[in-house]
Parts: C-alpha cells; structure tokens; sequence
C-alpha cells in the first residue's frame, strides 16, 4: 500500500508543474528577457568602436584626408587588409572616431575587379658623371685561374695597362691598376655595389677562362645571378662604376664554336654585368682560342679598351644612345635582342605620325590623274605622262637666284632621313650602316657581297654623295623622304668635305654598336678600318658632279668603289673613271614595265636606259660590270625572261644580280601599289634565274649561275670570263683580288678586270649550297629555328636576322 501511494503521488507532479507554469509564466518570461537584454546592453556598451569594427578597415596612411581614402575605397571595389602597423597608426593619430560610409555595391560571385592604373616603371638612372678636373679612374682587373695561363695574362695586362697610362697623357686622370683573384676577394665587396673611394671611380676589367668543372667561377656566375635576381638589392647595384669590359678563353678544340659552347662562360659573366651595371659593357666581349689567336685577339681587346679609358678620363663617358655604347637601332630595323630574349634598349611604342609637310614629286603627278573612282579604275591602264621638271610656278626671274642646299637641317627631308638612321653630311649626302654590318658584327653573317666577292659587311661603309634621285621606285625603302630631280639645281660641297664627314659618320655608328650584346671583340676591331665603300645607299650617286674626285680620294685611301646607277643619266656615266665594280639597275626589260616599276620623271627614260646599257657594254673590258635585277611579283617578272636576255645580250654584263625584292611595309609603298604579294619566294627566284640561264645559253650567251646567298634571295650569273682552271679543275672565280686592284690603279696603265680576278669563290657560296659563311652561327628569331629545320628537309635553312 505504501508503494501504490508513492505511484500515484509522481503521476500527479506533472500536473501540479503544469499548473505552476500557467500562473507564473508571464513574470518568468519577462525576467528572462530582461536579462538577456542586460547582457546585451553591457557588451555593447563595452564596445564604443562597434561601428569602425564592423567595417572593412581602409589602407592609408595618416597624412592622407579621410575623405580621399573613402572616395578611392568606393571607387576601385575593393579594400585590402589593413596591416597592423597602419592600424596602430590610424589609432595612434585618432582617426577612429570617423564615421565611412559603406559602398552600396552588390556583392557578385566570383574573383574580384582589381582597379588602378599601372605604376609607371622607374626611368633609368643616369650615367655617373666623371669630373676629369676633380676624379680619376681607377681600373681593377679581375681574374680566374686553375693552371695559371689566365694569371699570367692577366699580369700581363696590369703591366702593359701600367706602361701605357705611364706613356699617354691621361697619366694624372687615370691610376695604375690593381689585380684581384676572384677566388681570393669577397664577392660582397665588388659585385653587390659599387666600391667606393675620394675623388675615385672604378672601371672593371675581367679577364676568365673556360672551364667544364667546378672552379671558383661556377661561384661567381651563382652570386652574380643571385644578385640580380635578389629583390632586396637594387636592380643595377653596379651602375656607380664606369664601365666594364670582359675578355675570355677556351679552346676550340673541344668546343669549336660558342653555339657548342665556346667561351660560354665569359658570355654569362658579360650578360649578368650588363644587366647588374646597367648596360655599362665599355667594349664588346673579347675571345680567344688558347691553340691558335689567343694573344693576338687579347691584344686587340686591351687596344680596344684602353682607347675607351681615354674617353672616360676626358669626361667623353661611353657614348651616346644605348647606355654604354649608342644606340643602333633605327627605324627600318628589327629590335637587337640579347641572348636570352631581352631587349638591348627600352621598347619604343609607335607614335601616330602627324601628317609630313614633305611634298612628294610623284604626288603632283597623282593629282592629275586622279580619277574620282580608283576602284573602277583598270590596273594595266596606261598612266599620264607628266613632266615633273616643267612644273613650277615661279617666275622666270626667279631662276637666276643662288642655289639653295638639297636637304637644309631645317627641312622635313632632314628630319625624315635622320629619324631613319642616317647621318647627314654637308647638304646633300648620307651616310648609314646596315642591318648586315650589325649582323657581321654579332657573327651572325655577312651579306650577299661576301659570297659573291669577298666583301666582309663589317668592312663595308654605305654611303651616298647625293640624297637626289630621278626615279621613284615601288620598292624604295626612302618613298618621300629623298628629293627628286632630273639636273642638279643645288649647292655642291666638295669630294673632300663629304669624304671626311662620311667616314667620320660611320665610325661614330659603328662605335655605338661596342655595347651591343653579341658583338665580337675581334670584328668590332676590324671594323674600324673601312676596305670597302658600297656608294647605293639612296638617291643617285652618280648625279653628284665630282663623282670621279670622290671615288679618287677613296682609291687613295685603299677603299674599294661599288657604284650603282639607274641608268638614267648616259653623260656621267660615259665620263666616270673606273671603279671596283660598276653596277646599272635593270628592273624591268620593256618600256611599259619599266615606267610602272621605276617611274623615272625624264620623258625620255627609255633612251636614257638604252644608252646606259652601250655605254656598259663599252666599258665591260676595262671593268666588273653588273646588271642588278630586282624582281618585283606582279610588275617585272611574268613573261620578261627573253626581254631581259635581250638586255643581257646588249650590255654583256660580267655579272648579273638577280634579287627578290625586300617590302619596306610603307603606306607610300602600298600607294605604289607593293604589298607583301609582290614579293617572291625564293623558290620563285630559282625559277626565274634558271629560266634566264637557259635562255641565255639558247642564244650562245656564255653565262652560268655562280653563286647564291639564300637568306638575301639573291642569286648571281656570271659570265665564263670568270672561270679559270684550278688543278686541272673550272672554278668560278667570282672573288676580288682588291690588292690587285690597287696596285692597278696605282700603275696607270689600262687593266681588264680578269686581271684582279681572285681567288675561286668558296665551295659553300656556289649554286646549290645556300652561301651561308660557315664561320658565322645562324640566328633565328623566336619561333623560326624548328619550322625552318621541319620545313627545309635537306636543304639549308634560311637565316633571318
């Protein structure tokens, strides 16, 4: 009974709570909010900076106006992580009692919208300054060794260094050097900046061999690698000294050329100082072959360098243009790109040109015959024959006044051919270097001049008495910017003003190149001696009035003469003295052709080009004669195969160049009507010539293809005068004995040009070998060097450079 009593008691309890909760609910539920509410309210009053926590914290610094940081935060979308430095400081300056409005933006999926604009990149550094009255140079020279020979020559440097500033008249300017092993010195103290002393600037020489082990060098290479890749050091922490230079040697042997290897090491440290000086390269990378040249090429490297301290000590620096050595780049040419891709100078984005002032001739021509509708217009329609001389406005009392200067430096012509690379001399001739003579320079080969003659682009200036033309060919690279003309209206300089002004000009140019990645020490040297003068450069140099004087005063000077005329002008062409090689351009084999490809401004043009061509014929005994083809797809080169053998067969040229055309890419050219379809492959070339060869020998013309240089397009016949037995064997005997030559010239006496005929042209030069100099190392540009070695096969890949 007492356990049924206690039953019945627990069932009744839920009853009894269930009763307690209907009658008290109200007041606990109102306590229990109110708590809550209390904990509440104490958190919150705990927290008087609610509202600036709530919020994305503001990058900035104190300095900056509030308003300005929250314009900026709605403007770019996004607010980066406050860093707790900048957090204290915003604290410390009492700025978080400052109310900022949150961007009504609509949060999207996805990565967020960077906004900003691109920090400009920091401009280069100057140059340092050097104070001649006040500094002086001191040079270090530093070198590697293993069995001693680098030692000892490095020696032998700071000895014929110390005789010669003992010698020259720098002596107070420059001190004697001091030689360091790099295995010895602290890499720290030389090679993360530049040392520094009173009243003294430093100028680095290095002196390395080449070794396949591991020596103190694979040391150096790493520190100057992690220098320059290092961000807490500064991109060019060398650039305090004056100048570098670094001289290497290996041995051929093992490693016959620097593609395989050669000198690889000297290479790398030349590319890491260039880029740790901030392009202060003083003289081109010196080599040398310990089995053959070694001391000869290190002597014309000390020359070279020497001849650079000289300038610095005067306060001259390293040259204009490129830091450290010019700039070689114009406007026709492609970027000069180091080893491993980097441009040599800084990228220069195409400006829109303003539209040139420069009257062009031709243009008058246009206005009247232009048609109001081009496109109905037929291409094979005949044009008008306008006389360019007659059109003057002028009165005739005008006329009689003082020449004026063909190209005046206040003229847009002048401004025109210089932004184009050429250096102006007197009023009216020009001097420039060619992409082919950067090319030789960097060993990366010559241009077809070589193969055909032996003529080295390094060696080569291209020049011109005369900026004048009286042709406005579709092909020419200058459309516009040369004047045009049919007499000579202008003021003339004299041969010797032009002779100096030119050769001065391209040694200035070819100076600028001694910083240039690439170059060779050994050719760079070469290249300060001119052996030969190629007068094509533009416009007309035979229309020069002193033409004989000036090709005199550069026989004098063992220069040799390659003239090219458009044969338009038959009276200086029958008074002009001999020269080297005598070249006529022939580019097109009928009248109607040659007027649309050449449209010369003389009526009677194709007079002028027959007479030309007699007067070649005359002179074939007495000179090289060459005709010059340039074959142009679509205005010169369908159906004219016996057109030109008949020209061939009048003037019996010893030589014919036939050459596919080079696009300039000029809205003056396509106004001429040249596009890219216009130029021809080279297989279309092949075709032509051997066409023209067959021809030729048809009509009992004795004549052969000879040579080739396939990465020119260009391709040479020439005639069997200039074949001779060689152990019992023909050769082609293209080759110029220029010694000979001279020493011709030099007698008097009437020659024949098989008299200085040279030595057999080279096996790798002739028909079917590409002409490609072995000694030379192809370069491709990125990209071409596998599609080339697919697309040749067997043959030869083309070089581009």
């Amino acid at each position: 009974m007492p356990a049924m009593s206690s039953l019945e008691s627990l069932q009744a309890l839920p009853d009894e709570l269930l009763g307690l909760w209907h009658t008290s609910r109200v007041p606990v539920l109102v306590v229990a909010f109110t708590v809550l509410f209390l904990l509440r309210l104490v958190q919150y009053l705990r927290t008087p900076n609610r509202q600036k926590l709530s919020a994305t914290p503001i990058p900035g610094s104190p300095s900056r106006k509030v308003e300005d940081i929250a314009a900026k935060w709605i403007e770019t979308e996004t607010v980066p992580h406050l860093s707790e430095k900048s957090s204290k400081s915003l604290e410390d300056d009492h700025v978080e009692d400052i109310t900022i409005a949150k961007p009504s933006l609509a949060r999207t999926k996805g990565p967020k919208k960077v906004v900003g604009n691109k920090l400009p990149k920091p401009t280069r550094r100057p140059a340092p300054t050097f104070d001649p009255a006040q500094e002086k140079v001191q040079p270090l020279v530093f070198f590697a060794t293993l069995g001693g020979t680098t030692e000892a020559a490095a020696k032998k440097l700071v000895d014929e260094l110390g005789a010669w500033i003992d010698a020259s008249d720098a002596e107070h300017r420059i001190l004697k050097p001091e030689i360091h092993d790099l295995s010895e010195i602290d890499f720290d103290d030389f090679f993360i900046s530049a040392p520094k002393g009173k009243n003294v600037k430093y100028f680095y020489f290095v002196v390395i061999p080449t070794y396949y082990i591991d020596t103190c060098l694979d040391n150096f290479l790493e520190h100057l690698q992690e220098t320059h890749h290092d961000f807490r050091i500064d991109t060019a922490p060398l650039s305090g000294i004056l100048g570098y230079s670094v001289f290497s040697f290996g041995d051929k042997e093992g490693w016959p050329t620097e593609e395989e290897g050669f000198c690889n090491q000297g290479k790398d440290v030349d590319k890491w100082l260039a880029r740790l000086t901030d392009r202060k390269r003083a003289f081109p990378l010196g080599t040398g072959d310990v089995q053959s040249d070694a001391q000869e090429r290190f002597k014309e490297w000390r020359l070279g360098v020497q001849e650079v301290l000289l300038d610095i000590s005067a306060g001259k620096g390293l040259g204009e243009g490129v830091p450290g050595s010019g700039d070689p780049m114009e406007s026709d040419e492609e970027d000069l790109e180091d080893e491993d891709g980097e441009e040599q100078s800084q990228s220069r984005k195409p400006k829109k040109s303003k539209k040139s002032t420069l009257d062009d001739v031709e243009d008058l021509g246009r206005m009247v015959q232009k048609d109001s509708s081009e496109e109905n217009s037929s291409p094979d329609s005949e044009p008008m024959e306008v006389d360019f001389t007659t059109y003057s406005k002028k009165p005739k009392a005008a006329e009689t006044s003082a020449p004026k200067e063909m190209v005046p430096s206040s003229s847009p012509t002048y401004a025109a051919l210089t932004k184009q690379g050429y250096t102006i001399v007197g009023s009216h001739s020009g001097v420039k270097i060619c992409r082919w003579t950067k090319s030789a320079l960097r060993g990366r080969g010559s241009c077809y001049k070589y193969s055909f003659y032996g003529i080295r682009s390094h060696l080569c200036m291209e020049t011109t008495p005369s900026l004048s033309c009286s042709n406005k060919c579709v092909f020419c690279w200058r459309h516009g910017t040369n004047p045009v003309g049919t007499t000579w209206r202008w003021v003339v300089d004299p041969p010797e003003k032009i002779f100096d002004g030119v050769t001065q000009g391209h040694y200035k140019k070819i100076k600028m190149m001694r910083g240039v990645p690439g170059v060779r020490a050994e050719r760079f040297a070469e290249a300060m001696r001119i052996r030969h003068c190629a007068l094509s450069l533009v416009g007309e140099p035979i229309f020069y009035p002193y033409i004989n004087e000036f090709t005199d005063l550069l026989h004098k000077d063992h220069i040799s003469s390659f003239l090219v005329c458009n044969a338009q002008h038959p009276a200086q062409l029958a008074t002009l003295k001999p020269v080297t090689q005598l070249y006529v351009s022939i580019d097109a084999s009928n009248k109607e052709s040659l007027r649309k490809v050449d449209r010369p401004l003389n009526r009677d043009f194709w007079e002028r080009f027959c007479a030309c061509l007699d007067i070649l014929r005359e002179k074939r005994n007495r000179q090289r004669t060459v005709f010059r083809l340039t074959l142009v797809k679509g205005f010169n080169m369908a159906d004219e195969i016996r057109g030109y053998a008949d020209l061939v067969e009048r003037g019996l040229p010893g030589f014919v160049e036939i050459k596919g055309v080079t696009y300039c890419g000029t809205s003056t050219s396509a106004s001429a009507g040249l596009t890219m379809q216009n130029v021809p492959f080279y297989e279309e070339v092949q075709e032509f010539v051997t066409s023209l060869n067959e021809e030729l020998a048809r009509r009992g013309l004795e004549y052969g293809i000879a040579a080739e240089h396939a990465h020119s397009c260009c391709i040479l016949l020439a005639s069997t005068r200039f074949r001779k037995q060689v152990d019992g064997e023909w050769k082609w005997c293209t080759l110029i004995d220029y010694d000979r030559f001279f020493e011709l010239l030099e007698s008097g006496r009437e020659f024949s040009p098989e008299e200085y005929m040279g030595e057999p042209t080279p096996e790798w030069a002739l028909w079917g070998n590409g002409g490609f100099n072995p000694e030379d190392e192809r370069h491709f540009r990125k990209g071409k060097k596998e599609k080339a070695q697919l697309d040749a096969g067997d043959a030869k890949p083309v070089i581009e450079i």
